[in-house]
């Protein structure tokens, strides 16, 4: 199904909630290194697709592969090689910005030294060096957004999954 060049496939995915489909036969393909957008209306499939392709929502019929493996007989494999960012900041409010990836890194078995030496990169590249060790409390919208965005790129994933990647970030922001 995948070929070393894809970095997502996906087949004739459906997925049902009572008598209506979120998706009818949804097929993807994403060569390795590519950047790809998903655009629709709300309520086309997009954050669905990226449940099923991300291992957080089973698929209903069809196959899907992701850094090849299949999210439904390997999401192990497919969590290990993935990040992803969600619609809404997933960030600890009470801790700093150096805390909350530092505390991402551990918990994805990164080493105390791994965690805190990815953070202060992360952090630089967001343009968030200044603010690294003010709680997140303090962050404006799109400051959370930008630190939301590095937390979910802590592991330099294979495979990216941004989902309303944009919302929160003023125009510069999004373009960076």
């Amino acid at each position: 199904m995948t070929t070393r060049a894809d970095a997502i496939v996906a087949q004739g995915l459906r997925k049902r909630y009572r008598d209506r489909y979120a998706l009818d036969g949804f097929d993807l393909r994403v060569p390795q290194g590519t950047v790809c957008g998903l655009l629709g209306p709300n309520g086309a499939g997009k954050t669905t697709s990226v449940r099923i392709l991300s291992t957080l929502l089973r698929l209903d019929e069809g196959r899907a592969e992701v850094a090849g493996f299949d999210v439904t007989r390997q999401p192990d494999q497919v969590r290990y090689r993935i990040g992803l960012v969600g619609q809404h900041p997933a960030l600890d409010e009470a801790l700093s910005g150096r805390q909350n990836l530092v505390l991402f890194g551990r918990l994805f078995h990164l080493g105390r030294r791994r965690a805190r030496q990815r953070a202060v990169e992360l952090l630089e590249r967001f343009g968030l060096a200044d603010a690294a060790e003010q709680p997140v409390s303090t962050y404006s919208g799109g400051m959370r957004r930008r630190l939301d965005l590095a937390a979910g790129m802590i592991l330099a994933p294979a495979v990216l999954f941004l989902d309303e990647p944009t919302t929160g970030l003023d125009p510069r922001g999004r373009n960076e």
